[in-house]
């Protein structure tokens, strides 16, 4: 039997089996830093059942139910009304998904809580592929990225998840990094009130060395350039309407920066990057015009 002889910091145990310089694991910690202990967390089998945890063994200090892949919304939303029927609707429900749980899998189940108006806090960690199960493409998978279903390069451009979200009109959404803490921090601290009205939604950009290729130590590097890339905007959504991007970029880096440090990015070609950087060039102009 194992004994522990120091207590860990946080809501999250230490010595979580997550891979090397995994990006949602620091995800993990600082939303349940952000949203404290009263709280019930929700988690499909994805990359996050790690924090659910086997048997009788969990790393997370609150409760915490785990579900199927489809359903982390309704669940999410059932929890959080039996709550409320108690009376104890003061009890924070955080549904935390990854993209194949949330862009593909989940969408019905989320979309269906967002239109009921349901006052819940979901928040997507997206690795851009399904990680756990092989590294095989998702909605969320990057415009000519490798993965074990796209050998060649993914062909089409990715979901835009947070777009699908706004136009749900819910009272919170907003784009993350794990490379931006303190702005990922204040927007969880926004969508954790928001909920008093209604629905939140956070898409955490999360790095992940396996499946992107990248080097462990490289993960918030990694992060960080997405964002001044323009690959990963950071901004907000209030009812839906009220855009704010959060952390400007005044002079972008190209994006061929951002894919170097990536292995499933070394099949692109010159006129690929130049595709890509006129892409995110246009949304980013776009998004400023919101």
């Amino acid at each position: 039997m194992l004994t522990i002889k120091s207590e860990s910091r946080g809501l999250i145990a230490h010595g979580v089996s997550a891979c090397a310089g995994c990006g949602l694991e620091l995800a993990a910690r600082i939303i349940l830093d952000v949203l404290g202990s009263n709280t019930v967390i929700v988690i499909p089998p994805g990359c996050a059942a790690l924090f659910s945890g086997y048997g009788k063994e969990t790393v997370t200090k609150i409760p915490g139910f785990q579900g199927n892949l489809e359903s982390t919304a309704a669940y999410a939303a059932g929890i959080k009304a039996g709550f409320e029927v108690q009376g104890r609707g003061d009890i924070q429900v955080l549904g935390l998904a990854g993209d194949g749980a949330t862009v593909d899998i989940g969408l019905q189940a989320l979309s269906g809580a967002l239109e009921r108006g349901d006052k819940i806090l979901y928040i997507c960690y997206d690795n851009e592929a399904y990680m756990n199960t092989g590294i095989q493409g998702s909605g969320s998978t990057p415009l000519n990225a490798w993965t074990t279903t796209t050998p060649g390069g993914k062909s089409v451009y990715r979901k835009d998840m947070i777009g699908i979200v706004a136009a749900h009109k819910i009272p919170y959404a907003a784009t993350a990094s794990v490379g931006y803490v303190d702005d990922f921090k204040k927007k969880v601290e926004k969508a954790k009130a928001a909920t008093a009205e209604g629905p939140a939604y956070i898409h955490v950009h999360a790095p992940c060395p396996t499946g992107w290729g990248s080097k462990p130590e490289h993960t918030i590097e990694v992060a960080k350039l997405a964002v001044q890339s323009l690959c990963w905007p950071l901004y907000e959504i209030v009812n839906g309407v009220n855009y704010k991007i959060t952390v400007p970029v005044a002079k972008p880096k190209p994006v061929s920066e951002y894919l170097k440090l990536q292995k499933r990015f070394s099949g692109v070609d010159a006129k690929q990057v130049e595709a890509m950087q006129t892409a995110v060039e246009l949304d980013y102009a776009r998004l400023t015009k919101k």
